[in-house]
């Protein structure tokens, strides 16, 4: 026998038997599973919440019951659960409930079991004779070595170093197990699967169909969006997917789903530990095309998302659902040069050469355009054909939820053709003998130029601060806002324009 499988680590298979089955309390404990399960509803918010109703069928005695509900979320939050008979309320009195998320692992099996004592079990390499010594577990490691058996699927985990077991075996303390430990049973608060423990006087036997309704964490959404632009950039096709993401340590199957969109306000008590499943792997899972988009409705102050079909959210899964499709929205693309309120009251100088103008486009989020209902926040991410047909990725921004009759308007980039240069040609403080004046007139000249092979419009937006009085300019400015001036400038294929203008700044 090698030195690794001397230090290996094996429960008892006899001993687990079927998880908690084998302690004296659970022989009065009614387990009820996902076979027990009618239907599933889970309303998942945008801040990493969710609602869930979980409706069971299960056969309970008269009297006192423990009833154990395996399978929950393992991110309930146990304070919100409320347990109830759907059709004969008052069926029975809760007394008492108990979450359990403290998983079966042999980590975790070593863990309850210091301070006690277990067996250990070696076996001599040479004439395969097995001896048994009693040993007291003195500290337990975090994970166990690499060869395990673990019934009902539990996997092996693997040693940490210098985090292994401490044993007590007679007279003397050993580090690692020096052979297989043999457990003498399973505490009854360790279990396989997340598991809600209710306490209940039931009034009479029988079948009973349950709603258990709890908030978890671990469920989360989010709206992703895909934009192609047509080639005329004067018009997009839109599809928007919801993106849903399960790490709640359980599974919901067949599940009727619904998606809140909206700030849901939060109390935010006390931090309290919350159990994280183990296992982070995702598997994407797209949709089918044909999904017809899912149904909203006003709701409250919010918007409710409903998909038309039950769907399965496995655990540890991301899936995408279709939200909605619109094709030839009209849109509106703007280059803009952005300034700055930073050069106003002072000498500069040169302020930038070879600046960049942003790229935008932007619609009209109503009926007119094709669209007309709410947009949930999420990443809209915009492509566009090339010469050869081959769809291309030019940029993407994030939106917040949007109302109907709302602009969208989206940042894809910078633009390479289209520059400018910008410098301040006159600086002057009015009134400079006097220290209680501050007012400052300056000049700027800005120079957009256009290597591309046709003219376009661009939008240079100045944030003037103070009180302003435009006093020259080459082209005349719009006051879009208080502190704001615009200008359109169109400057033809392959050329330049320039803008001067001559700005009074009171403070």
């Amino acid at each position: 026998m090698s030195i690794r499988a001397r230090h290996s680590v094996t429960v008892a298979a006899m001993l687990i038997g079927a998880g908690a089955g084998l302690q004296p309390a659970a022989a009065a404990e009614r387990r009820s599973t996902l076979d027990d399960q009618r239907s599933v509803a889970v309303t998942i918010y945008n801040d990493e919440l969710a609602l869930i109703k979980d409706v069971r069928q299960v056969t309970l005695d008269a009297g006192a019951v423990r009833l154990a509900l395996r399978d929950v979320s393992a991110r309930m939050r146990p304070e919100t659960a409320a347990l109830r008979n759907v059709i004969r309320p008052g069926a029975f009195d809760l007394l008492e409930q108990n979450f359990d998320f403290d998983l079966l692992t042999p980590a975790k099996l070593l863990e309850k079991y210091v301070g006690q004592t277990v067996r250990i079990v070696k076996t001599n390499p040479r004439t395969g004779v097995e001896t048994i010594e009693s040993a007291q577990v003195l500290a337990a490691p975090q994970s166990v070595g690499p060869q395990i058996f673990i019934p009902q699927g539990v996997g092996p985990q693997v040693f940490a170093p210098g985090q292994g077991v401490v044993l007590k075996i007679g007279d003397r303390i050993e580090t690692g197990a020096p052979g297989r430990i043999v457990f003498d049973g399973v505490p009854a608060t360790l279990r396989d699967r997340p598991t809600l423990v209710a306490e209940l006087n039931n009034r009479q036997a029988g079948a009973q169909t349950l709603e258990l309704t709890y908030l978890s964490g671990g469920l989360s959404w989010q709206a992703d969006y895909v934009a192609e632009l047509a080639a005329d950039d004067a018009s997009l096709d839109l599809n928007g997917w919801v993106t849903l993401t399960n790490r709640s340590g359980t599974a919901y199957r067949n599940a009727r789903l619904q998606l809140m969109a909206g700030e849901v306000n939060r109390a935010r008590p006390d931090l309290r530990p919350m159990p994280d499943p183990a296992a982070m792997n995702r598997a994407m899972i797209a949709a089918q095309a044909p999904a017809p988009p899912m149904k909203q409705e006003s709701f409250f102050e919010y918007h409710l998302y409903t998909l038309g079909r039950p769907t399965t959210l496995a655990d540890n899964q991301t899936k995408q659902v279709a939200l909605l499709n619109a094709a030839q929205v009209p849109v509106r693309k703007e280059l803009v040069l952005n300034g700055s309120d930073t050069y106003y009251r002072s000498s500069v100088g040169d302020i930038g050469q070879k600046l960049k103008t942003g790229v935008y486009v932007e619609f009209v989020n109503r009926e007119g355009a094709r669209l007309g209902q709410p947009l949930p926040k999420g990443v809209v991410r915009v492509y566009k054909r090339d010469g050869a047909g081959n769809a291309q990725f030019v940029g993407e921004d994030r939106i917040d939820h949007t109302p109907k009759n709302e602009k969208v308007r989206l940042k894809l980039g910078e633009a390479f053709d289209v520059t400018a240069d910008k410098k301040q040609t006159d600086f002057k403080r009015r009134e400079p003998n006097n220290p209680a004046s501050y007012a400052f007139e300056s000049a700027y000249e800005i120079v957009v130029r256009n290597a591309k092979n046709e003219a376009v419009s661009v939008t240079v937006r100045e944030p003037v601060p103070g009180d302003w009085t435009m006093l020259e300019e080459s082209k005349p400015h719009a006051k879009v806002a208080a502190g704001t001036a615009e200008w359109r400038i169109d400057v033809p294929a392959g050329g330049a324009t320039t803008l001067r203008y001559r700005v009074l700044v009171r403070y």
